[in-house]
């Protein structure tokens, strides 16, 4: 258990799920939180990174930050999302570890499992057969960052841990009609659609003011912004969406996984995983304590000796991430009628089957993460309802 004085790093502190970690803490009583924003740190800079930790000294890091998208951002900038999340990752965990912080956590994603995988998709899954095409580089830069951190504490002792999030929605997600996820981006589809329907032309400004796109903005004449949002399928009662509708997804309220990675944050170390890998559910603490003593060793040898090493004794161990959901799934189609019905819209949802649906099938196994003590809370139903009042309000916001 981290110290309610130590001092925490949290990467990404105002992104989706680095805003609900960063209030979790606080929450907690963990108060001496550090965060910047990519203006004031852009963690691919490895000197500005490097020079971060040499002023800040922070105890634990948790890794939330990510060059994110969806399938359209994925399948377009494919460069950058490989690129821009390894030298984020690198950076951080290498200066972690010069700096000896305590504590680390590491967000990565459910999409690093092979897009065949066997459903529940559980851990072991990882690195069995291809992955999905569309979200490929992004998923090998996150695999990347799970194999730092197991292989950083096999060789030199470390305390690294790696959460793999379903699916995440909640306050403060983004809502850009090409570069968001498929929650958020069809929320704001479906309630513009609306709002053109209605012909309440004042909310509809609001809204782009808010969130311009394409540089169009509530200042542009009417055909401007009926040309642009129909290239995002928005039309006066209708929206046309990507895909069939047909695949099955999970999705996590963000407070909720915020609540899981500050519970994994506090109270489970790399020995844990490890002893609930080696030993039967009998025997868990048994197998903490004896990985805890191996990995001490490590810890001794490297501090005398200035190296890492490999620990013989714990054999082959791989795949210590956790994966963090609600175990439960729904097809995209009815997500859609599930904000249909939230919305208050009456118009016409159709599905454009010549684009492409990803993953057909991404549910997890979160056997590991209750055997760790957590348990999700808040079921789709009411996620949907909460995200929707939250876009509302902050379109009121200043």
């Amino acid at each position: 258990m981290l110290d309610k004085n130590a001092k925490i790093f949290v990467c990404g502190h105002r992104g989706l799920v680095g805003s609900a970690i960063w209030n979790n803490l606080l929450q907690r009583g963990y108060t001496n939180l550090v965060g910047r924003s990519h203006k004031e740190l852009d963690l691919t800079d490895q000197l500005a990174v490097r020079r971060f930790f040499d002023a800040e000294r922070p105890d634990a890091v948790v890794l939330a930050a990510a060059h994110v998208g969806g399938i359209m951002a994925n399948s377009l900038y494919r460069a950058d999302f490989i690129m821009e999340n390894m030298k984020i990752q690198c950076n951080v965990i290498g200066e972690a570890f010069r700096h000896g912080v305590q504590k680390l956590l590491f967000l990565g994603s459910t999409c690093i499992y092979p897009k065949n995988a066997p459903q529940p998709m559980r851990e072991d899954c990882l690195l069995t057969s291809p992955l999905e095409y569309t979200n490929e580089e992004y998923a090998i830069a996150k695999i990347a960052g799970l194999k730092m951190c197991e292989s950083y504490n096999l060789q030199y002792g470390t305390n690294y841990i790696a959460v793999m999030p379903t699916n995440l929605y909640g306050p403060n997600d983004n809502f850009h009609l090409e570069n968001s996820h498929v929650m958020p981006a069809m929320m704001r589809k479906i309630y513009l659609a609306k709002l053109l329907h209605d012909g309440n032309w004042t909310a509809l400004r609001t809204d782009l003011d808010k969130r311009p796109v394409e540089g169009t903005d509530g200042q542009c004449d009417e055909q401007e912004i009926r040309s642009v949002l129909a290239k995002y399928g928005i039309e006066d009662n209708r929206v046309t969406l990507w895909g069939t509708g047909a695949p099955l997804r999970e999705f996590l309220w963000s407070e909720e996984m915020a609540d899981a990675s500050v519970h994994v944050l506090l109270n489970v170390d790399f020995a844990d995983i490890i002893g609930l890998r080696r030993y039967s559910s009998a025997q868990p603490e048994e197998g903490a304590a004896q990985t805890r003593q191996a990995l001490s060793a490590t810890i001794d040898r490297n501090t005398s000796s200035g190296r890492g090493g490999a620990i013989p004794s714990l054999g082959e161990i791989r795949n210590c991430h956790i994966n963090v959901g609600t175990g439960k799934e729904l097809t995209i189609r009815a997500l859609a009628d599930l904000i249909v019905t939230t919305v208050g819209f009456t118009g016409d949802i159709c599905f454009d089957a010549t684009k492409p649906d990803g993953t057909l099938r991404k549910l997890t196994d979160v056997s590991k993460l209750h055997s760790l003590g957590w348990h999700h809370k808040i079921e789709i139903d009411e996620g949907v309802q909460r995200l929707f009042h939250w876009y509302c309000s902050s379109l009121s916001e200043a």
